[in-house]
């Protein structure tokens, strides 16, 4: 059994504003809260392509887009510290990661696929293509939720 390296917190609020026929016939909001423990709330909804307006909030995030960010954050952290071990100074990081949706072997709906597409600016020298591209696989090795998760993750550098 593996040590545990610390636990983390999140809580889910939803509320029906629903009648009992209109909850069963599945004519209800399933706009909730995330609640982080640092005191963070999130407005939070399914996806529009998935639950349809009125019973979604595309203005609110939804689980498959904070999947995305949860991975596309966690790779941009690994990889800021290792290129600040490495000696590199950065100056910014954006990255516009894309999750794909496919059915699975059970015709199950999942994000399949993670293509995250960092862009780095650095302040006076930068690592070369290929450092960059270790430095890219070796963030992957080291992000948390990437090892936690059986979709595949790509980086696409340029």
């Amino acid at each position: 059994m593996m040590a545990s390296m610390g636990e983390h917190q999140a809580s889910i609020e939803w509320q029906s504003a629903a009648n009992a026929s209109d909850f069963v016939t599945g004519h209800y909001s399933r706009e909730h809260m995330w609640i982080f423990d640092g005191g963070v709330t999130v407005p939070a909804s399914p996806s529009p392509s998935i639950v349809p307006v009125p019973w979604s909030n595309p203005a609110y995030v939804d689980p498959e887009e904070a999947f995305v960010a949860a991975v596309a954050s966690c790779h941009m952290l690994a990889f800021l510290y290792l290129v600040a071990k490495a000696g590199f100074v950065v100056t910014s990081y954006r990255d516009t990661a894309v999750g794909v949706m496919a059915k699975n072997e059970r015709g199950a709906p999942w994000i399949s696929k993670v293509t995250l597409t960092p862009r780095v600016a650095y302040a006076d020298r930068a690592p070369s293509a290929a450092e960059q591209t270790a430095l890219h696989h070796a963030a992957h090795d080291g992000c948390f939720i990437a090892s936690s998760i059986k979709t595949e993750v790509v980086v696409a550098t340029s």
